[in-house]
């Protein structure tokens, strides 16, 4: 197989390896199709991941196979210890571009001090690990664009806006029970502050796919 991956996780030596089912190999052939599709993956590691997950004989090897995915609900994965975030995360920038994207853990505080560039977070995969997240920016000129998932909250009532504008997207999806709120104070001088949730890739438009993250997110 085209790079080599490493299951999370230690194996106990006093436990046997647990059997794969036919139900887990359909489960993880689905999830490489759709890493296929979103581009995560080239067309020979596709072939080479599916003949290995139609192959496998216990969980652990299908674990491997999806190690560096982004999870599927119901697909086979091994326990490992949940992540400790930071009490504080400090982005202080003067110009250019911020941003926190990716399956980055959120802490349970930022400070943000951004003049004349713009800000990012995208909590469309970050690790939640607390219900709540205080958030005190100050934004001069540039955008402060804060991407969501399900059951992600942001109140924006601290924030005061000298000029620009703030817009925020209503959901796509039913609200779920809330699993992170953001609480924003401070001020945006001469910028936009904008909330939205995930967007599409063009292939999961193309197949008529749900919209990213309309799955219940779970906290660790």
């Amino acid at each position: 197989m085209t790079g080599e991956l490493s299951p999370a996780g230690g194996q106990d030596p006093g436990r046997p390896e647990l059997r794969a089912s036919h139900e887990d190999r359909d489960r993880v052939v689905e999830l490489l199709r759709v890493a296929a599709g979103d581009g995560r993956l080239t067309a020979d590691e596709l072939d080479e991941r599916l003949e290995a997950a139609l192959t496998a004989r216990t969980q652990r090897e299908l674990v491997v196979l999806t190690a560096d995915l982004p999870a599927a609900p119901g697909a086979p994965q091994l326990a490992a210890p949940s992540p400790e975030p930071q009490d504080v995360i400090r982005m202080k920038h003067r110009g250019g571009n911020a941003q926190q994207i990716g399956q980055w853990i959120v802490p349970r505080r930022m400070e943000i001090q951004s003049t004349g560039g713009n800000v990012r977070l995208d909590f469309s995969q970050a690790v939640i690990t607390a219900p709540v997240l205080q958030i005190e920016a100050e934004v001069k000129g540039g955008n402060f664009v804060i991407v969501t998932r399900p059951g992600v909250v942001v109140d924006t009532g601290g924030i005061e806006m000298v000029g620009g504008a703030m817009h925020l997207q209503p959901p796509r999806y039913p609200p779920p029970p809330t699993i992170l709120r953001i609480e924003i104070s401070g001020r945006v001088l001469g910028g936009n502050l904008r909330t939205r949730g995930p967007r599409r890739t063009f292939w999961q438009w193309l197949f008529r796919r749900p919209w990213p993250g309309t799955q219940p997110a779970i906290r660790p």
